[in-house]
């Protein structure tokens, strides 16, 4: 007897998503048995869109409740596994893998999120690109908690899948409606558990998204003292936060707890990348050492980036930071070193 291979449901929370729900849905469709949408109250043509391209839609007053939502459209689908997946997301390659990774044994399965940002200094016309490994493959009976940016809970454990998908949400486009929406659920998240280090984390990012660097250095700041050894975003923390104290002219502090952290991050494009960024600010404050040692720093951290290469598995990576952003920046710099010099 042959068994019956598992049924995959893709799972999704809509709410005015007509910019974006067909190309998701459409890279979805050829990999999974079913997609389930629970809308929230859309006024556009979102709905009308989602069930030409065959999903099921059914309808949810807006509980205010992220995991609320997710379980809920979790129950209706009732697959063997779920693809959770965000309107603004979609299927870039690895869709012909998910087959045969849920025919193995119940685990959670991460799969790459790339998100496109617009983000200072990054160097070259293209925007660059975060890439986070988040747990979005859920065997049956698996749910969600937390108000905003929920977790899955389960005691399975957690494996990766060769699964990428691209997310446009967090460009400037998109993001100022999420912000009104996201930071008062963080804050009463936090209120009621003040020292969660994943939720300072998360409030920092979204004080970055809005440019309030000094803001966001602050929350990093907290959430970096509160975050227990081998925390899955102890790298993209690390990388944010020495951004966000450059951005906001406290580069002098970006350096010392660069140079503590150094030791740890021998094979992060990112941290040297960063490092880079920060010389390049002391240079600028400091212009007597701009020669005979700041320059010389970014110069020596950027070719460190090249020498790593890319690093796409470390979490919170910026997409070219160990090629094409690095080689970008120090062009830069050696054709001002080569003008100083002569």
């Amino acid at each position: 007897m042959t068994a019956t291979p598992p049924r995959i449901a893709a799972t999704l929370i809509m709410r005015n998503e007509a910019r974006c729900i067909r190309r998701c849905l459409d890279s979805v469709r050829p990999y999974v048995d079913a997609i389930i949408v629970l809308d929230t109250g859309s006024t556009d043509d979102s709905v009308a869109i989602a069930r030409a391209c065959g999903a099921q839609v059914h309808h949810l007053d807006w509980p205010d409740d992220f995991a609320a939502a997710r379980n809920h459209v979790l129950t209706l689908a009732d697959a063997d596994w779920h693809l959770v997946i965000d309107c603004d997301e979609w299927i870039v390659s690895g869709g012909e893998a998910l087959r045969d990774w849920c025919a193995g044994p119940p685990r959670l399965g991460a799969l790459c999120i790339r998100s496109s940002f617009d983000l200072p200094q990054h160097g070259g016309n293209a925007l660059p690109s975060t890439r986070s490994w988040i747990a979005r493959l859920l065997p049956r009976g698996v749910r969600y908690t937390g108000r905003i940016h929920e977790q899955p809970v389960s005691g399975l454990p957690v494996e990766r899948i060769d699964l990428l998908l691209d997310h446009d949400g967090y460009e400037d486009a998109q993001a100022a409606d999420k912000r009104d929406r996201n930071t008062p659920m963080l804050l009463a998240e936090l209120r009621n558990d003040p020292q969660n280090p994943y939720l300072l984390y998360q409030l920092g990012k979204e004080a970055e998204t809005a440019r309030d660097y000094g803001r966001a250095a602050d929350w990093y700041e907290q959430a970096s003292a509160r975050t227990p050894d081998g925390a899955p975003w102890t790298h993209g923390l690390l990388i944010r936060r020495l951004h966000c104290l450059g951005q906001s002219g406290a580069s002098e502090q970006g350096i010392a707890i660069a140079g503590e952290q150094m030791p740890h991050w021998q094979e992060s494009p990112d941290f040297f990348f960063v490092l880079g960024n920060l010389a390049m600010d002391r240079a600028l404050a400091e212009p007597a050492y701009a020669l005979t040692e700041w320059l010389p720093l970014a110069a020596t951290a950027w070719e460190r980036c090249l020498e790593i290469g890319e690093r796409s598995e470390l979490d919170g990576s910026v997409e070219g930071r160990g090629s094409h952003l690095a080689q970008h920046n120090l062009d830069v710099i050696r054709q001002q070193l080569a003008l100083l010099s002569g």
